[in-house]
């Protein structure tokens, strides 16, 4: 299962971290220097929840916090009473 959102697509992204010695200008002192450079990963913030899907079926999928706030799934409710049978 890879670490991509199914809604947004986020996924794991590259970048750096920055090690710095020395002390900063507005500080009294005479400026930072990078000491080093190494690669690290950003991860997506997945979560797994359960989720109606677009037929009515509750599934468990790997969404993004950001696609739960912005309302992009839509949860089950917690209690199987509260649905109705079609017939009615």
């Amino acid at each position: 299962m890879s670490r991509v959102c199914q809604f947004t697509g986020r996924k794991t992204s590259s970048g750096n971290t920055y090690t710095h010695r020395g002390k900063a200008k507005y500080l009294g002192g005479v400026g930072t220097k990078v000491t080093g450079k190494t690669k690290r990963n950003f991860r997506a913030n997945l979560q797994s929840v359960l989720t109606v899907m677009d037929d009515g079926s509750v599934k468990r999928v790997r969404v993004s916090t950001k696609a739960i706030r912005c309302g992009m799934i839509v949860k089950p409710l917690k209690r199987k009473y509260a649905y109705k049978p079609a017939s009615e």
